[in-house]
């Protein structure tokens, strides 16, 4: 039986963590806890969850545990994931890994002296869309990778609660909060190459207006200091390059998600996934069918316990994932200097 624990008892918890282990066989959580008293000892009682406290140090030290979730505001994520791998656990930290690239790289170092698994919540890689699509690039069915465009853009999708509006607290906004999704996606899909200059931009067009239709609800617009919408273009030690653009809101007709990939033998749109080549004298476009479905944090949470009891190689690998960090640090960096930035 693995004996998981929470730290960070939010909406991420409850909504994915938590229905995530509870699908899963021989798995069980143990404890829970949140900075904020009582919150831990409410989230205890609705899941039946034998332990709360107000301290992760607390729980690590009194519970025996095999993993945690750390499911808090990205400014604990460093701190949390540190203290629970030094007691021995392995880890699932939300995303985006940590604030920035020098705490990303503690953790990962951290749980590589360790030997502990530290998987990060990047769970877009899991779609079943984005499983197949990977495994048609690896076969070489796209040829040579030189090109991919990462997009998630709202209309109006502000988050009103929480502290996803105060950088000291995120670190960023719209791009380090849904930016690092598209781009750690397209990333992958790309395999990974290695980025070497980015140039970037970020804006903060809406968040300090008390004006702005959001049915995401209200925030405080003089506490609003980060970007509602970014913009970022990285080139790759293998000469590919790759396009990153993320909005909270952005005066467009809907919100939507998208990454395409140009490759020298055909190209691929998600979502949903569409293929273009050229074959037989002829353009081609395929459209797969019958794909199992699949929910991607459920599957996110099983692929880190599989990957805990030793039964698989990690999908998410952390030194990937210090990348797509680097890369969103280089964006904020350039936007303030407007100079392009030597990774």
């Amino acid at each position: 039986m693995l004996r998981i624990g929470i730290i960070g008892s939010g909406s991420i918890a409850r909504n994915a963590h938590m229905p995530g282990y509870r699908a899963q066989p021989e798995v069980e959580v143990v404890a829970a806890c949140d900075v904020v008293p009582g919150r831990a000892a409410e989230f205890a009682k609705e899941f039946g969850i034998a332990k709360a406290y107000d301290s992760y140090a607390e729980m690590l030290k009194k519970e025996k545990l095999d993993a945690v979730s750390v499911c808090t505001p990205n400014v604990s994520h460093h701190d949390a994931t540190i203290a629970a791998l030094e007691a021995g656990c392995h880890v699932l930290c939300e995303k985006p890994i940590a604030m920035n690239l020098a705490e990303a790289r503690e953790m990962v170092e951290m749980a590589r002296k360790k030997k502990l698994v530290l998987q990060v919540g990047l769970n877009w890689r899991f779609t079943a869309e984005a499983q197949l699509l990977k495994k048609m690039i690896d076969a070489g069915e796209l040829g040579e990778i030189y090109y991919g465009e990462a997009t998630y853009m709202r209309r109006r999708g502000i988050p009103g609660w929480g502290v996803f509006t105060q950088k000291e607290m995120q670190g960023g906004g719209a791009l380090i909060d849904i930016g690092v999704h598209t781009l750690d996606h397209t990333l992958w899909l790309m395999g990974n190459p290695k980025p070497v200059t980015v140039t970037g931009a970020a804006f903060t067009k809406f968040g300090k207006r008390d004006d702005v239709v959001n049915p995401w609800g209200k925030w405080d617009p003089d506490k609003f200091n980060v970007d509602d919408l970014g913009v970022g273009m990285v080139r790759f030690e293998n000469g590919a390059a790759l396009y990153l653009r993320a909005s909270w809101a952005a005066n467009i007709e809907k919100d939507f998600s998208e990454t395409r990939i140009l490759g020298t033998e055909g190209g691929a749109f998600l979502r949903p996934l569409r293929i273009f080549k050229q074959m037989y004298g002829m353009l081609a476009d395929i459209v797969p069918s019958s794909l199992a479905e699949v929910k991607p944090h459920a599957e996110e949470i099983r692929h880190f316990v599989a990957c805990v009891r030793g039964e698989c190689d990690m999908i998410v690998v952390p030194e990937q994932v210090l990348d797509v960090q680097a890369i969103l640090d280089a964006i904020y960096l350039s936007s303030d200097t407007g100079r392009e930035v030597v990774l």
